[in-house]
């Protein structure tokens, strides 16, 4: 998908305003009868003060009710009222800010240039440190007291191979800080542009007149640290980015439309219209929202509900789009356009997740709000009192500014968080947790509830056999007709057999699948069944409800799949969806650490309460459809409640994308790890209390690293400013700063050696709740 037009600053030549007016509204869509939605792509937003500065020129118009950039994608989405305003006076409000913008069509991304960027930025950091490495070994011997010529030559070489790296290196910084002057305004690049411009000046100035002191060395460090932090933030950034074009993937490219005239014709999916009839063949994705109206089958719903078990359709049934027939094929009434439709709703509510999402404020950014105006206060105010002290000598006042734009250069407040970051990924990646964006950390730190998911996140997500009165000869058989189906229970009976030598011995002819009901077959010349109680009866001696099903006691989470001879006894499979390993042990840890747990999930009732009784959680919500999980999370941070969603289906992927912050299992749908913070590669659950820790440790951390930032330039700022420090030395300061803060994230890789798991598992279990608390739709539990 692509941009599909692009937006240049104010009209074209030649072109009338109306013509690009209709382009504008024409990219736009209809939110209501007078309110549009536009967006627009803004590739030049770099951090939170872009976002509110773009926020805060587009909300000051009267015609828009709503703007929101997001940071991650770079785009911005208005809602405004047509009969108010124009267009063109959002353009020319993004424009007026300084940002390049392109218009983007309903449902498209802008042009992928993630790949691109990342290459630059390590084009840069690999000039930038080739050039610091080089100049900062000629600098050693001249710090080693070369005589004078061998000094000139060395300055005169580390100007040579300098000068065209930084220029190259400083690309992202230059361009940035120029677009920012250009619109009267100033951010952290600014000071970092003056700082490397200004120390190569001079260094060359000193330099070709056979100076002492020349400080390329200065400007390449400068440049290489402050790389390493854009490089890192960048690749973090932009793994965000790909659920929604996964999860497009998922939708039929087209549909079998049947003509009234009699025969059939292939459209694309944004073709089919409400009302014409559509054949989903065996294993085919339903293409849009319909009504079944000819066949029967059982579908494949998990990307609705996230449970593995199919449902049976008959005339009548609604079916989603995106679900896949497993069965026979079907002819279903379309009731909605694809856009529409159940994954055009899905994707809709990932945006605008997204979208909310992107508003958390880093710690970082907050501290960068101030940073930029006061070096540049301190930096002029050197200037000037030094060229009034020294009666006017400009050099020396040039020196001391230089000077202290070096020594409060951003290198400590840049590498503060992201190299805490990287250290925790370090850690969290031996435990078989990849972190995505940093900013997951500081958000994980604030939680205080944490919703679960249950198939496939609190449980393995397919269902074993755990109990049988069968005879050997019986499970084989039953085995084999298991074989032939593509159900989740028989396919767990399936798998329990599949090492016995015998059975696979066994052939079964005259195999049918009967949808809703289960499979029969014949062996030996002798028919067979196996699926529901009821179905398996009607061929069965004796009857089926004299067999009593094995019944649990507390909190029981089996079900049962049987099977008969004709004329045989009926005997039963006990099935049961494991808990994931670690999940009792995990649970407890995090509740001793005060956070509040929910359970909310897209299956029935009775499943859903056996595991919230089963590990204690006392409020959970079932037959959640992704909106409603969404409005549930909506409603606990309205109650001031910060979220961590832990869930692995499609279904759950907008409710990750919604929460504060989320997790899934790599084991889940690629939609659902592309849109969670934090994806875990193990099947132990240990590792969400092991990473919450970790989170507690790294912000306390990022603190520590700024507040040595902020003393460091407290002290440094005041001693270059009395002229107690040459560039040189506050490039090596500016240096050792670095190294403290980088020095002082290390900690983090010895920091909670001690496992939230491995305490748990020493601790005492906490005694569950005796009482459960069922949730209403809508409703949300009281802290």
């Amino acid at each position: 998908m692509s941009c599909c037009q692009t937006m240049a600053v104010g009209a074209r030549s030649g072109e009338a305003p109306d013509i690009e007016e209709e382009r504008l509204r024409a990219a736009s869509w209809a939110s209501d009868n007078d309110t549009l939605e536009s967006e627009f792509h803004v590739p030049g937003m770099h951090c939170i003060a872009c976002v509110r500065r773009i926020e805060r020129a587009l909300s000051g118009l009267p015609h828009v009710s709503d703007a929101r950039a997001n940071l991650t994608n770079r785009n911005v989405r208005i809602t405004w009222r047509q009969r108010e305003g124009t267009a063109r006076a959002l353009a020319d409000a993004i424009a007026g800010e300084g940002f390049e913008h392109a218009i983007l069509q309903n449902g498209e991304n802008a042009p992928d240039q993630a790949h691109e960027t990342q290459r630059q930025l390590l084009l840069c950091l690999a000039v930038a440190g080739f050039a610091a490495a080089n100049v900062m070994l000629l600098s050693v011997s001249v710090w080693a007291g070369a005589d004078e010529a061998t000094r000139q030559l060395f300055h005169l070489i580390s100007g040579l191979i300098a000068i065209p790296a930084a220029a190259y290196a400083m690309r992202p910084f230059l361009s940035s800080a120029l677009a920012a002057l250009g619109n009267g305004r100033l951010n952290m690049d600014v000071p970092i542009t003056l700082a490397v411009i200004l120390a190569l000046g001079m260094s060359s100035y000193e330099a070709l007149r056979n100076g002492e002191h020349a400080y390329f060395d200065a400007a390449v460090m400068l440049l290489f640290f402050l790389l390493i932090g854009r490089v890192l933030d960048h690749a973090m950034r932009e793994r965000a980015r790909d659920a929604v074009k996964l999860l497009t993937g998922l939708a039929a490219k087209g549909a079998v439309v049947l003509l009234p005239e009699g025969g059939q014709r292939y459209v694309p999916t944004d073709k089919v219209r409400p009302g014409e009839r559509v054949l989903v063949a065996a294993g085919e994705r339903v293409p849009v929202d319909g009504v079944v109206r000819a066949g029967a089958s059982e579908i494949d719903r998990s990307v609705v509900t996230g449970e593995s078990a199919s449902v049976a359709v008959d005339v009548g049934a609604e079916v989603e789009a995106g679900t896949v027939n497993l069965g026979q094929p079907i002819e279903i009434e379309a009731t909605k356009v694809a856009a529409q439709s159940f994954l055009g709703e899905v994707v809709q509510m990932m945006e605008a997740a997204e979208h909310s999402k992107a508003r958390f404020v880093r710690i970082a950014d907050r501290v960068a709000q101030i940073y930029a105006p006061a070096v540049h206060i301190l930096a002029v105010a050197a200037f000037i009192g030094w060229l009034w002290a020294s009666g006017g000598d400009w050099q020396l006042a040039a020196y001391t500014a230089i000077a202290v734009l070096i020594i409060t250069c951003p290198c400590a407040l840049g590498l503060a968080v992201p190299i805490v970051h990287v250290v925790a990924a370090g850690r969290l990646f031996e435990r078989g947790l990849f972190m995505k964006d940093g900013s997951a950390l500081e958000k994980l730190r604030q939680v205080d509830t944490i919703v679960f998911d249950k198939t496939g996140t609190l449980t393995g997500g397919r269902p074993d056999v755990v109990a049988s009165d069968a005879a050997p000869a019986e499970r084989r058989l039953a085995g084999v007709l298991a074989g032939h189906s593509r159900h989740p229970s028989a396919q767990a009976l399936a798998r329990a057999v599949a090492g016995d030598p015998e059975a696979h011995a066994i052939r079964a002819s005259r195999v049918r699948e009967v949808a809703g009901s289960g499979v029969e077959a014949a062996i030996g010349g002798r028919r067979m069944r196996l699926g529901r109680r009821a179905w398996v009866a009607e061929i069965a001696a004796a009857s089926v409800e004299a067999t009593q099903e094995p019944v649990g006691l507390g909190c029981d989470r089996t079900s049962s799949v049987w099977f008969a001879e004709e004329d045989g006894r009926p005997v039963s499979f006990a099935m049961q969806d494991a808990l994931r390993p670690g999940a009792r042990e995990a649970i407890d840890a995090l509740r001793r650490g005060g956070l509040k747990l929910e359970i909310v999930s897209g299956d029935v009732d009775g499943p859903v309460e056996e595991v919230a009784c089963e590990l204690g959680i006392s409020t959970f919500l079932a037959n959640q459809r992704p909106a409603d999980k969404i409005a549930h999370l909506d409603a606990l941070r309205r109650a001031g409640r910060n979220v961590l969603m832990v869930g692995d289906g499609l279904n759950d992927a907008p409710a990750l994308a919604a929460a504060n912050v989320s997790m899934a299992p790599s084991s889940g749908s690629d939609v659902g790890r592309q849109a969670a913070d934090f994806v875990f590669a193990g099947q132990n659950l240990d590792i969400i209390p092991f990473c919450y820790r970790m989170a507690l440790d790294a912000d306390r951390l990022v603190r520590q690293n700024i507040a040595l930032a902020v003393v460091y330039n407290c002290i440094a700022v005041p001693m270059a400013m009395a002229g107690l420090v040459t560039p040189l030395i506050a490039a090596i300061a500016m240096s050792g700063s670095s190294v403290m803060v980088v020095a002082n994230s290390m900690r983090l890789k010895f920091a909670a050696r001690g496992a939230a798991s491995d305490e748990a598992r020493e601790a005492e279990r906490c005694a569950a709740p005796k009482g459960r608390r069922i949730l209403e739709p809508g409703l949300t539990a009281g802290r």
